[in-house]
C-alpha cells in the first residue's frame, strides 16, 4: 500500500489535472481554481482508477475530491442511455447520516453544473415510494445513500449494485460507531469485485484498517496531517459558570451584534427543547435540530438557517458532523460533550472558508470534570475564565 502523508503540499490548480473540459468549466463557474491538500494528493491517483484510503476530516474538501473522480469517469467513459438499465447506478456513495448524504447530493449538483448527470439520494425518513419509482424507472449515474435505507431498497429489489463502477464509503469511522458495518458489508458484497473503492475516515483504528484492507485493492493511502488542534481561525473561550446562570450568559452573548449566526450545542434532545423554549420566551429567534425530528423538518430547518431566517440553531451532535453552513459566527457548547472528538467537530462549524469564528463553552459544576481529558486530547491547556458582569446580568 503506497502511503502519501500530506503536510503542506505544493499548490495545485485544477487546470493542471487531466480533468474533462466540462468539469473544468463547472469548477470555473463556481470559482474553484486551486485544489485543497486532500484533493491535490488524491485526484491524480483516483482519476486513474486507483483505490484510495484517505484520512480526512469534514471541511478539508474530501467530498469534492471523490465527486470529481466520479464525474471524470462518467465523462471519460460515457455509456449511451439505450445501453443502460434502470435500478443500476454507475457509482454509489454511502454516508452514515441523512444530513451528510443530503450535503453530498447538494455538492454533487453544484459541482456538476452543465453536466447531464442523473443524481439522487435515498435516505431514511423521506419519500420511500417516490424514490422506489425513480430507482425502478430511471438510469441513475450517482446514487448517494445511508446504509439502512439502501438495504431496504436492495431487499425490495428497487436497486441492484452489480454495475457499480465506483464505491465511496464516507466517514467510515462514524459508520462503525453507529453500528452500520454489518449493513455496509452487505452493500460492499453486492458490488462488483473489480470496482474502484474510495474510503474516507476522520480516524483510523484497527477495525477500520482491517475493513479498508478487505474492501480495497492495492490502495493509495493518503493521510492528512491533521492533529486534534482546532483551526487557528477559531477563538476558543471557556466560561466557568453555574448551571442556573448559563441561560443569562447565553442570552447576553446572543445580544452581541457580532453574533449573527450561532449554533448552540446541547448533549440531549430534551435539553434542546427546553433551551429553545427559554430562548423563545426571551424573543430570540431560534429552531432546534435533533434526531427525533422528522427528516423533512430537519432539512427545512437547516435550509432556513442557511438563508438567515433565524439567528440561533439549537442542536444535538446530529449537526456536529458533515454539515457545511457558511457564515457561522459563534458556536456555543451549552454542555461540554462527553467525547473530546465531538468538541473539535462542534467548534469546527465556525471559522471555515477563510473566516474567523468564536467558540464559547460553558463549564459548570456538572461537567467541569471533563476539562482535563479534553485538554489532553487537544494537547494544550484551555484558558478558563469567569463571565464578566455584563454577561451575568
Amino acid at each position: 500500500m503506497d502511503t502519501v502523508e500530506v503536510t503542506t503540499p505544493a499548490p495545485l490548480a485544477f487546470s493542471e489535472l487531466a480533468l474533462h473540459a466540462d468539469i473544468l468549466k463547472s469548477l470555473e463557474t463556481i470559482g474553484f481554481t486551486q485544489c485543497t491538500p486532500i484533493q491535490s494528493q488524491t485526484l491524480p491517483h483516483t482519476v486513474q482508477g486507483k483505490d484510495l484510503i484517505g484520512q480526512a476530516q469534514t471541511g478539508t474538501g474530501k467530498t469534492a475530491a471523490f465527486l470529481l473522480t466520479l464525474f471524470q469517469r462518467f465523462l471519460a467513459n460515457p455509456i449511451p442511455l439505450e445501453e443502460r438499465f434502470a435500478s443500476e447506478p454507475r457509482a454509489l456513495v454511502v454516508a452514515p447520516t441523512r444530513e451528510l448524504a443530503l450535503q453530498i447530493e447538494k455538492d454533487a449538483r453544484q459541482l456538476s453544473q452543465g453536466i447531464p448527470l442523473n443524481i439522487m439520494s435515498v435516505i431514511g425518513g423521506t419519500q420511500l415510494d417516490k424514490n422506489r419509482s425513480r430507482l425502478r424507472d430511471e438510469a441513475i449515474d450517482l446514487l448517494i445513500a445511508t446504509p439502512g435505507r439502501l438495504i431496504d431498497h436492495m431487499s425490495s429489489r428497487d436497486v441492484y449494485l452489480d454495475q457499480v463502477e465506483v464505491l465511496v464509503l464516507d466517514e467510515a469511522d462514524r459508520m462503525l460507531d453507529m453500528g452500520f458495518i454489518p449493513d455496509v458489508k452487505r452493500i460492499v458484497k453486492a458490488t462488483p469485485r473489480n470496482r474502484q473503492t474510495l474510503l474516507f475516515s476522520a480516524t483510523f483504528n484497527q477495525d477500520i484498517i482491517n475493513l479498508a484492507k478487505r474492501w480495497t485493492n492495492e490502495p493509495i493511502e493518503v493521510m492528512l496531517a491533521v492533529d486534534h488542534v482546532p483551526s487557528k481561525s477559531v477563538e476558543q473561550r471557556v466560561y466557568m459558570v453555574e448551571s442556573d446562570k448559563k441561560l443569562n450568559v447565553l442570552v447576553n452573548l446572543l445580544s452581541d451584534s457580532e453574533a449573527r449566526r450561532v449554533i448552540v450545542f446541547c448533549n440531549r434532545r430534551d435539553e434542546t427543547r427546553k433551551l429553545s423554549e427559554s430562548l423563545s420566551r426571551k424573543r430570540i429567534s431560534n429552531q432546534i435540530i435533533s434526531g427525533e425530528l422528522p427528516q423533512a423538518k430537519r432539512v427545512k430547518t437547516l435550509e432556513q438557517f442557511r438563508e438567515g431566517r433565524f439567528k440561533v440553531l439549537v442542536a444535538t451532535d446530529v449537526a456536529g458532523r458533515g454539515i457545511h453552513i457558511d457564515g457561522i459566527t459563534h458556536v456555543v457548547n451549552y454542555n461540554l460533550p462527553d467525547d473530546p472528538e465531538d468538541y473539535v467537530h462542534r467548534i469546527g462549524r465556525t471559522g471555515r472558508a477563510g473566516e474567523t469564528g468564536i467558540s464559547i463553552s460553558f463549564a459548570c459544576e456538572d461537567d467541569a470534570f471533563l476539562i482535563p481529558e479534553l485538554e489532553k486530547y487537544l494537547g494544550h491547556k484551555l484558558e478558563l475564565t469567569q463571565p464578566d458582569d455584563e454577561l451575568l446580568k
